[in-house]
């Protein structure tokens, strides 16, 4: 049954998006970072920095308040001089209005870099996420689960940690322009003799990031592997206790802590180096200005009192430079949690979604046309596959392990293209089909079934309450996939809680559950990769032979199987071995006709038999 048909190219066309990840120098990286997180949530960010902005101008008006207040009401009150009570009440008001503008102030640049903060993480997670969804099987084969995970966590953390300190940063600029202006005013050169602290803290920074940046980039990777080890100790509990390696799976991830322990430190020492300079520089700065003050006082050039309001200047724009000092100090770890999360949304070989739909009912004819498969290292998983199969019809595809048998009819659902070739649903090719159309019409089901941990009913649909198919619905999707009785037998049947990936379940149970959960949405194409093999000979035979039949309510079936009983049921046999077609026929044709299949049959019997013996 081998099809000689002609193969269609299928191409589509997108129009890439701009790359996420960020070029250049450090200096223009972080500039860019900062531009980025301030044009997504620019709302928030006016607010917020406008708030901090009014706090540095509220400090500066607390100096000239308290002046105010001191010679107006204060000091002649002192001096015995004529103040009335409404001049002391006003006096009072003034003070007690500055104070709750400051702390006003304070609290909305809080909430709104808060705001700002958590909204620009989520922004980055569900892009994450969604990118996870886009990218192919391959692709997610490729990279742990552990690194996945601190992909979308504490790689977004870092990513966004600069945005916490941005807008006090930027807001207390008011602060240093007020001051700065005052300070040329009193006299420029110590002006001049202030500002020298600016080129400094410049080029602190830059030592800073030379020697932070590996650091944060090691810590990082060193996070992602933590999360990893943690993960497969988590997944493997049941082999870790059942071979008593629990001693070697606590020193592996022992060593990879400490690890993590170590790039922390070399972290918090480089920041305890870089921390004090910043704190340094404005007394630095005094410290100067009072020297060149001390020379100007004495020729005269300015008077004490103007030495005295410089060094008060430049003590005030000491808020601002600490202000920077923060960002500085979590611009290098913010930049390596952004070029770890633009490597998964940089990442290529998501699947380009087609838009084409699948008209008519009932079962798909399946056409398999010179498909080749190659990985990117060169090696051929798959090469000249070519087969049909007839709409309403069961073909069970058998091969040695490694044939290419789980790789093949991944291709039915799409989960990964062919490097070369076509595969068609009633004629047209997946790739043009629209994703609606291919889950639709399309379920595979594999042989490692994943139970969510919630209900029967949330299992079966996927949907919320109320919003998937109907309790009938279920109730006959279960009944054909044989575990009905199964679920009648529960407390809350529908609504009884299930397990973490199912464990209140044998692995048949789960396996059935996982087919009727496939059934429910009345797939036109039915892919089972060996999703009976833990299932009971006679079940499975019960299962397969309810899927029989064309018409409206039939579908067509392409199983992986390894038991006999099951293979000699379907229709036509697909013989794989090293990633080609050997043979296609019937079981009694290939029995007749093709050694290496007498070969497998007798293999499978064995497997069968060791299997049965197993359970």
């Amino acid at each position: 049954m081998i099809a000689a048909i002609p193969p269609v190219s299928s191409e589509s066309s997108a129009v890439p998006s701009r790359p996420h990840a960020l070029t250049g120098s450090p200096t223009r990286r972080s500039l860019a970072l900062v531009g980025q997180g301030l044009r997504a949530e620019w709302r928030i960010y006016i607010l917020a920095i406008g708030a901090s902005g009014a706090f540095g101008a509220l400090t500066v008006l607390v100096s000239s308040v308290l002046g105010n207040v001191t010679d107006g009401v204060v000091v002649p009150a002192l001096e015995g001089g004529d103040v009335t009570s409404k001049d002391i009440w006003m006096g009072g008001a003034t003070l007690a209005a500055v104070a709750l503008s400051l702390a006003i102030s304070v609290a909305g640049r809080r909430v709104f870099a808060g705001i700002g903060v958590s909204r620009l993480q989520e922004r980055h997670r569900v892009g994450v996420t969604k990118q996870y969804l886009r990218l192919p099987m391959s692709w997610h084969r490729a990279h742990p689960t552990g690194q996945l995970l601190s992909n979308a966590n504490s790689d977004v953390e870092a990513a966004t940690g600069v945005f916490n300190p941005l807008p006090f940063a930027l807001g207390v600029v008011v602060m240093m322009g007020v001051a700065a202006v005052a300070l040329v005013g009193i006299d420029v050169w110590l002006a001049l003799a202030a500002f020298t602290v600016l080129p400094i803290a410049v080029g602190v920074n830059v030592v800073f990031q030379r020697y932070m940046s590996p650091a944060i980039t090691t810590a990082q990777q060193l996070r992602a592997e933590v999360s990893d080890v943690a993960h497969e100790s988590f997944e493997a509990a049941l082999l870790v206790k059942s071979l008593g390696t629990e001693d070697r799976e606590e020193a592996r991830f022992a060593k990879t802590a400490r690890d993590l322990r170590d790039a922390n430190v070399r972290v918090g020492v480089v920041r305890a180096y870089f921390d004090p300079v910043i704190e340094l520089l404005p007394s630095f700065g005094t410290l100067i200005v009072l020297a060149v003050g001390t020379f100007r006082a004495a020729s005269g050039d300015v008077g004490t009192g103007d030495v005295v309001q410089a060094a008060y200047l430049l003590t005030m724009m000491a808020v601002p430079v600490r202000a920077f000092g923060w960002v500085l100090g979590e611009l290098p770890r913010a930049l390596v949690g952004h070029d770890r999360i633009s490597r998964v949304l940089d990442a290529t070989g998501a699947l380009v979604p087609g838009t084409r739909d699948l008209p008519g009912v009932g079962p798909l004819e399946v056409a398999v046309t010179d498909v080749e498969v190659t990985l990117p290292g060169g090696a051929r998983l798959l090469r000249d596959v070519s087969f049909t199969v007839p709409a309403g019809t069961t073909v069970a595809v058998v091969g040695p392990t490694g044939a290419g048998k789980t790789t093949l009819v991944s291709l039915l659902a799409r989960l990964a293209d062919p490097s070369a070739g076509v595969v068609r649903l009633d004629g047209t090719d997946v790739r043009d089909l629209s994703p609606e159309v291919l889950t639709g019409g399309v379920a595979l089901v594999s042989q490692s079934t994943f139970i969510f941990e919630d209900s029967v009913r949330a299992n079966v649909t996927l949907a919320d309450d109320g919003q998937g198919p109907d309790d009938d619905a279920v109730w006959a999707a279960l009944e054909a996939a044989r575990v009905a009785d199964v679920v009648r037998g529960l407390p809350g049947q529908l609504d009884s809680p299930l397990g973490e990936r199912g464990a209140n379940l044998s692995g048949g149970q789960r396996q059935r559950l996982a087919i009727a959960r496939a059934l429910v949405r009345r797939p036109r194409l039915l892919v089972l990769d060996d999703a009976t093999s833990a299932v009971d000979p006679g079940v499975e035979q019960d299962i397969l032979a309810g899927l029989r039949g064309g018409g409206e309510d039939g579908t067509t079936v392409v199983m992986v199987a390894y038991r006999m009983s099951s293979v000699a049921m379907a229709d036509t046999v697909v013989h794989l071995e090293g990633g080609r077609v050997v043979a296609v026929g019937t079981h009694e044709e290939l029995m007749a006709h093709d050694p290496g299949y007498v070969d497998l049959a007798m293999a499978y019997e064995r497997e069968t038999t060791r299997r049965k013996e197993e359970r």
